[in-house]
């Protein structure tokens, strides 16, 4: 368990800076002029960002690229319980900010997006270690 926690600290970390940037409250005055969708960008990134920490993680614990099926539904299950459980949170505690279907969608996408990025990857290097 320590082990697990001791390579998962960078997404631990990440997680934390996630709930903080998702619970600020937002300044009317001050905000850039940015295009429409621009948070849901931001959503997907940061999940995007959490999912690869979480597999670097899970790649440098067990010391090598190989993954288990297990392995991904974990990653997919706990990003889902942050996405929703920041939305929740928006909804009931942090009612300054709103909670919307389409932020939760925006992190599985990213997380979509990290997983599918790692496969991707996973695959080139199989093919090249078998050269």
């Amino acid at each position: 368990m320590l082990t697990t926690i001791k390579f998962q600290l960078p997404a631990i970390a990440w997680s934390i800076l996630v709930l903080i940037f998702c619970n600020l409250p937002m300044s009317q005055d001050n905000q850039l002029p940015l295009f429409e969708g621009f948070d849901k960008m931001v959503h997907l990134g940061f999940f995007f960002i959490l999912t690869v920490l979480l597999l670097f993680g899970k790649i440098n614990q067990q010391n090598s690229y190989h993954y288990r099926p297990l392995t991904i539904v974990k990653i997919i299950i706990i990003t889902a319980a942050l996405g929703g459980g920041v939305e929740l949170l928006q909804w009931k505690v942090f009612t300054y900010r709103s909670a919307e279907w389409w932020d939760f969608i925006s992190d599985m996408l990213g997380v979509g997006a990290g997983i599918f990025s790692y496969l991707l990857l996973h695959r080139k290097s199989r093919i090249i270690e078998k050269a």
